[in-house]
């Protein structure tokens, strides 16, 4: 089965109640899927931590249940930061078919790599057991996503040659980033001739919602291109390239989405240039590259929004001191009625840094949070 170039990435999907992140609007997420597959796009992204395992649930209700098992394809993923024991690995997998409601994935990687998660996943041989569950027949094709540096991907893979495939974090901004490294992984990949499956082209949506004048550097190229549209195709025009991942959270993102990546364009020499410019723009402001993934939240022993409140600090650095107000109300009702922590209540245990795929200085951002929000 031919597969096009966009996977629907369940991992923001629209909600009945914004506070909610487990309570998923079924209804509009079914249109969604009927659109996506009308389209001719098959490929679907879900796993455990994303909407707190419900994401799972979503694709059955929504797509395993009313369409063949044939017509699509699925990826889930080996959360380790889930799991503690070699004992665990075994029922972490039968939950997650139990709530997909399928008997096998089309592809299960080891989510979220790093040089210590690779440690652990040797600790508790999660290797071997991914390659048994293939071996069975419960997965088709095994890889590993990561986050860390280039030479530490390239040790893996040189351990591993069993990984079929890599999913990566590659996106304009990231890509010549010394933190993210995503260029330099992306050639790893190249040596190691494994390709190349890319996560957050849009970065969490912040490629999305561009500063003023980096947009209108995009708007000048092209007026009715919208602004995800050159994030993902970036990421989609690299040759090595086998499928990019969108986390799609409205039927209008569905839909521009679906718009461009029907019939891809890759990007011309000259709108690469283009892009070159933005990033230098966007550099230029000083915003936090969060992408929303919340990976730091639950375990959050204060209760606090992250992302939510790196969100508010991002649009004062986009629009200026003329928001102030407005977000210290919003930040007001994060902290009051919503019954989020303070930011000036983080006690720096760094559990929110050890997970965060971007590598931030969560702690002290929290810091920047309380005295620029808070008073």
């Amino acid at each position: 089965m031919a597969e096009k170039k966009l996977a629907f990435g369940m991992m923001r999907l629209p909600l009945t109640d914004p506070e909610d992140t487990t309570a998923i609007d079924y209804e509009t997420v079914n249109k969604m899927v009927d659109s996506f597959m009308a389209r001719g796009f098959i490929h679907f992204d879900t796993a455990a931590p994303y909407h707190k395992m419900t994401s799972e649930i979503a694709v059955r209700e929504c797509l395993v249940k009313r369409y063949s098992r044939e017509s699509f394809t699925l990826t889930n993923k080996l959360s380790l930061f889930m799991v503690e024991k070699e004992e665990e690995l075994e029922p972490f997998f039968a939950g997650q078919l139990e709530r997909c409601g399928v008997d096998y994935f089309d592809y299960y990687w080891l989510h979220a790599m790093s040089a210590e998660r690779a440690r652990k996943a040797e600790e508790l041989h999660a290797f071997e057991f991914v390659r048994e569950k293939k071996a069975q027949g419960k997965i088709r094709h095994i890889g590993l996503s990561f986050h860390d540096s280039a030479e530490v991907l390239d040790q893996i893979l040189t351990d591993h040659p069993e990984m079929e495939y890599v999913p990566l974090q590659i996106n304009y901004l990231d890509w010549e980033d010394p933190e993210v490294q995503s260029r330099k992984c992306y050639e790893v990949c190249r040596k190691h001739g494994k390709p190349v499956m890319v996560m957050e082209p849009v970065k969490g949506g912040v490629l999305a919602s561009l500063v003023p004048e980096a947009e209108a550097l995009l708007k000048k190229a092209d007026p009715k291109a919208s602004l995800a549209s050159w994030a993902i195709r970036f990421a989609a025009s690299l040759d090595n390239v086998c499928m990019v991942l969108s986390g799609m959270s409205t039927p209008e993102q569905m839909e521009d989405n679906l718009s461009y990546m029907e019939e891809l364009k890759p990007l011309t020499g000259e709108e690469i240039k283009l892009l070159e410019r933005v990033v230098e723009v966007i550099h230029s402001k000083a915003t936090i590259s969060c992408t929303a993934c919340r990976y730091c939240v639950d375990g959050c022993p204060m209760g606090i929004a992250i992302p939510d409140y790196f969100a508010l600090m991002n649009d004062l650095s986009k629009f200026g001191e003329t928001r102030l107000g407005r977000n210290k109300q919003s930040y007001a009702r994060f902290t009051g009625e919503g019954g989020k922590g303070l930011a000036s209540a983080c006690v720096g245990c760094g559990q929110c840094e050890g997970q965060c795929p971007q590598h931030l200085p969560i702690i002290q951002y929290l810091k920047d949070v309380a005295a620029t929000l808070e008073g």
